[in-house]
C-alpha cells in the first residue's frame, strides 16, 4: 500500500526529455511543476535554456503550467515570472492543498493534471494522494536543502524498487 503511494505513473531522466504534445494527446491540460532540482538546480535563480524552451513547447501544446514549491521566496516568484507561469509557494507538500490551488489556477481537475517532480516523498506522494498523473525525474543537482538531503537517504533505499514498478516508456 505505502509503496503504491510513492510509485510514480512514469519516470523520465529530465523534464526536457518529456514531450508536452504527448501529454496533451493523453488528455493532460495542466502540469504542476516542482521548482528545485526539477526546473532548475537547487538555489539557482535562472531556468536553463532547455527548460525555457520546454515551457514554450508546453504552452504551444495548449497545456497550462504552474510551479508548486514548499519555498516562497522572491526567487520562486522571479522564476515563475521568467517562465511566464504562475507560482504556488509555501505549498506544504506532500499535503495536497498546494496542488489543489495550482489546479484551481490552471482550471484543471486531477484526471487532466500531471505533476512533474524529483522527490518521491513530496512530489510523487502528494500527487498520488490527489490522483494526478505523476512523473518522477532525476534531480538536476546534488545540492539540496539540508532536510531534503536526509530524506534522500531514505529515498535512495527504495527508489530503484519503485522505478522498477513503473511501466512507463522511459526508465531512469
Amino acid at each position: 500500500m505505502i509503496l503504491r503511494l510513492i510509485t510514480p505513473s512514469r519516470v523520465a531522466a529530465t523534464l526536457a526529455g518529456l514531450d508536452p504534445a504527448e501529454l496533451a494527446a493523453a488528455g493532460i491540460r495542466g502540469v504542476i511543476l516542482d521548482l528545485d532540482n526539477t526546473l532548475l538546480p537547487w538555489g539557482s535563480s535562472t531556468p536553463p535554456p532547455e527548460v525555457q524552451a520546454w515551457v514554450q513547447r508546453l504552452r504551444a501544446a495548449g497545456v497550462a503550467g504552474c510551479i508548486v514549491s514548499n519555498n516562497f521566496s522572491l526567487r520562486v516568484r522571479r522564476v515563475g515570472a521568467m517562465l511566464g507561469i504562475p507560482v504556488v509557494g509555501w505549498a506544504l507538500k506532500p499535503v495536497p492543498i498546494g496542488f489543489w490551488r495550482a489546479m484551481a489556477i490552471m482550471g484543471t481537475r486531477p484526471a487532466t493534471t500531471a505533476l512533474i517532480g524529483d522527490q518521491l516523498f513530496t512530489d510523487v506522494l502528494g500527487g498520488n494522494l490527489l490522483g494526478v498523473y505523476t512523473i518522477l525525474v532525476e534531480p538536476l543537482s546534488q545540492d539540496e536543502f539540508p532536510t531534503t538531503r536526509l530524506v534522500r537517504r531514505v529515498e535512495r533505499l527504495i527508489r530503484a524498487r519503485v522505478v522498477k514498478r513503473v511501466s512507463g516508456p522511459e526508465g531512469l
